[in-house]
């Protein structure tokens, strides 16, 4: 997969490139990874004297949610939210919610994210809480006793929490790493080559060090030619940094050390070694650089760039692998969406000649109605069709929510913040195997309402 470019970025100028772990350095096999965050969180919270036992017993439907997405915890639905802020599509349990009821709750509003009834699916691991949430909603809406929608929210954020900080889940991975984890040997590819090029490279992950160690063991060292272990690669390592506060509050480094795994404060250098904790501050004065020298890429569009650029201006990257199959989407609706366009193009003809003719009338002269019938009669066709050939476009992408990058015809909030805020995107991190360390991204010049010249023609 190409490399994605929204701002200019010389990688000749980056002397530094720190990376996220999981579903960074590390890919995971999404859908089985959500399903057992999804049955372990439905477990525990059927345990509770406040949820019916029928819970433990939700089936994971994959579909159901998708990056991007946000719960209105206000009113329990899940909602796809376009770059304006507005609500395209709303779904109050496993059901769409009905156009005029959307109308009453959303049309007066723009969603804010600062808002806190609202709640970003800003990670592949948020799918899990979206299908989850959007389920007990359906539960109480069938008459199962359950605590309010915004309890239910943050009941299924919590525990989905607790699972990922005492070791429920990653317990789980380390037993079989095979089947939830991707191997991609260009990833250490990759790497090494960076190094060739007198990179630093280091890692800033929230996991713990105990399995980094063991999810890097597995998924990097079989695939290293030029160094023994990636302890070897890596200038720096820092775990459970808990971002994003790593890169907005000062906390203090404890050293690691790698053969005992035993923990010491440290307040020399950060210059090299493996660390839990810590902060940019300290980390970005010790190594030396200015922000623009340091590239650092994530999948979490708020706690690995959103955040990076408000608070050190790092050079960022997104990692965003839901798009891999949106874009074998696009691929394979392409002759569809160019039929759509062409017959925009004809729409939009039909539109300037009805324009005309409407504006002499309004001037005085006479225009016959049987000269304007057939032109509406000939758009209402045309709109037909139209009509048709999205609903063969839609059937590309996700049956509940379509594309992750789009809301109708406008660019998603997601959309909005991935351009906003990353230099550049890409499916996977192995996608930079196929560039060089020294690679010039441009972006192509954006065109403008204005600059369109169909419209100016």
């Amino acid at each position: 997969m190409p490399v994605f470019i929204n701002r200019v970025l010389n990688m000749k100028n980056i002397k530094v490139i720190g990376f996220d772990m999981d579903y960074t350095l590390v890919r995971y096999h999404t859908e089985a990874f959500e399903k057992l965050t999804h049955s372990l969180a439905a477990h525990r919270l059927a345990d509770r004297p406040d949820y019916p036992e029928e819970v433990k017993h939700l089936d994971f439907d994959f579909q159901r949610a998708s990056v991007g997405l946000v719960i209105d915890k206000r009113n329990g639905n899940l909602l796809q939210v376009s770059r304006h802020g507005k609500v395209k599509i709303a779904f109050h349990g496993l059901e769409v919610l009905d156009y005029h009821k959307q109308q009453i709750i959303y049309q007066e509003m723009a969603i804010d994210l600062r808002d806190p009834d609202f709640q970003s699916l800003d990670t592949s691991f948020a799918i899990s809480y979206g299908v989850l949430f959007s389920q007990l909603v359906q539960m109480k809406s069938d008459g199962f006793s359950l605590p309010d929608y915004r309890h239910l929210a943050e009941d299924v954020n919590h525990e989905i929490d607790i699972l990922h900080q005492d070791d429920s889940i990653k317990s789980r991975l380390r037993t079989d790493f095979d089947r939830y984890v991707i191997k991609d040997p260009k990833v250490a590819g990759m790497l090494e080559r960076y190094r060739d090029y007198g990179k630093k490279l280091m890692i800033i992950t929230n996991s713990d060090y105990g399995y980094t160690r063991q999810l890097l063991d597995y998924a990097l060292n079989p695939y290293l030619k030029k160094h023994k272990t990636w302890q070897d690669l890596f200038d720096i390592v820092i775990t459970f940094a808990e971002k994003p506060r790593f890169f907005e509050q000062k906390g203090r480094f404890l050293r690691i050390d790698p053969k005992t795994e035993l923990m010491s404060n440290h307040t020399e250098a950060v210059d090299s070694g493996i660390y839990q904790g810590g902060n940019f501050h300290k980390l970005q004065q010790d190594l030396g650089f200015s922000g623009s020298e340091i590239l650092y890429l994530g999948d979490h569009i708020y706690g690995d760039v959103v955040s990076i650029k408000k608070t050190c201006n790092w050079r960022t990257a997104l990692v965003l692998g839901d798009l891999e199959d949106e874009i074998q989407g696009l691929k394979k609706s392409q002759s569809v969406q160019e039929e759509i366009n062409r017959l925009m193009g004809e729409k939009l003809i039909l539109e300037k000649e009805i324009n005309i003719l409407d504006s002499k009338r309004f001037e005085g002269e006479n225009i016959p109605r049987s000269r304007l019938t057939p032109l509406f009669d000939k758009m209402d066709g045309l709109n037909t069709r139209i009509s048709d050939l999205l609903g063969q476009y839609k059937a590309f992408f996700n049956p509940y929510w379509g594309e992750i990058l789009r809301a109708g015809f406008d660019e998603s909030r997601y959309a909005e913040q991935v351009e906003k805020y990353a230099c550049i995107y890409m499916t996977k991190v192995s996608d930079l195997y196929e560039y060089s360390p020294k690679t010039y991204f441009r972006p192509f010049r954006r065109v403008m309402p204005h600059e369109d010249m169909t419209l100016l023609s």
